[in-house]
């Protein structure tokens, strides 16, 4: 073979994706995928009314599409400082298993799918809250937020807040003082949550220049920071039982996890420095999530409950 054939062959070669199925899984980001199903859920069975389990599962599968879209596209952005930190490093573009336009082809192609998919199986409603949250975290938190303001985690946070209003709107085709309450609780939770990780990656961010709280205001803002949000969040957290739209249970489990997480900022505030800070601030974390999915199952459950012996 001649080394124009070989030349030829090796371009071929370059155009043929080296990744595998598991590459085109991790740019959906599937642990966040899970979080925004779950509450999705959340919000479709407790909305007033009913929509056909086949439709319910189809709208489900929508929004989560669209998260996975919006998170391929988060990865094409930020492929440039993904690899110079040490948490993002080994994700697919970074590490050279993907192609950035394969990941945006990819995130484009979702992204038009899972908004139309929902516009016909619930309605166009969902499917503009479907489209405006994947625009939101895409271009406004990704391309402008995160690399701007330190303020980046407060505003994007309500890309993440948004599925449990979809998922409400899928079923009523409407937006309620309820789902606006599901909305805030995950809005006002997202900051103390990152913080606590951005403490703990602060080196990571201040390499790639990424101005999370931390690298533009320092530790001891981000720890009052992080104190305040929590002390708002508690009585939010138990607005839907005493709004009559949760019951009892969910009402203690979300007095028993606010009180969790101000208890938490406040060992953030006490252990400042060496392992105990990190410590406290992966307690944190790690807390952080155990509330938020506790505060939705358990109103998920309840509703379940409900629905089945009354």
């Amino acid at each position: 073979m001649s080394l124009v054939d070989d030349s030829t062959a090796a371009n071929r070669a370059a155009l043929v994706s080296q990744a595998g199925p598991q590459d085109f899984i991790a740019l959906l980001k599937p642990r966040v995928m899970s979080l925004v199903v779950f509450t999705a859920l959340t919000g479709l069975v407790i909305a007033p009314g009913g929509l056909h389990p086949v439709l319910a599962a189809v709208s489900l599968l929508c929004i989560a599409v669209g998260a996975g879209a919006s998170g391929a596209l988060n990865m094409w952005y930020d492929a440039d400082v993904d690899a110079l930190m040490s948490r993002t490093a080994t994700r697919p573009i970074p590490s050279g298993r993907v192609a950035p336009a394969e990941a945006l082809g990819f995130g484009l192609v979702l992204s038009v799918l899972s908004v139309l998919m929902l516009g016909l199986a619930a309605n166009w409603l969902a499917a503009f809250l479907l489209g405006f949250t994947i625009f939101f975290y895409a271009v406004v938190y990704t391309m402008w937020l995160k690399r701007w303001t330190p303020q980046n985690i407060v505003i994007g946070g309500a890309a993440g807040a948004f599925p449990p209003m979809i998922g409400w709107a899928a079923v009523t085709g409407s937006v309620s003082l309820e789902s606006i309450i599901l909305f805030l609780i995950i809005f006002i939770w997202t900051p103390p949550h990152f913080w606590a990780l951005a403490l703990l990656k602060s080196e990571d961010y201040a390499r790639a220049g990424i101005p999370m709280m931390p690298v533009a205001y320092g530790e001891a803002e981000t720890r009052k920071q992080i104190l305040l949000y929590s002390i708002v969040l508690a009585p939010v957290g138990v607005a839907p039982s005493l709004l009559g739209f949760a019951g009892l249970t969910y009402g203690l489990v979300a007095a028993a996890g606010g009180l969790g997480m101000i208890w938490c900022a406040i060992g953030i505030m006490r252990h400042r420095e060496g392992g105990a800070a990190r410590k406290a601030s992966g307690r944190m974390f790690g807390f952080s999530i155990l509330y938020l999915f506790g505060l939705f199952a358990v109103l998920l459950v309840e509703h379940l409950v409900l629905a089945r012996f009354w």
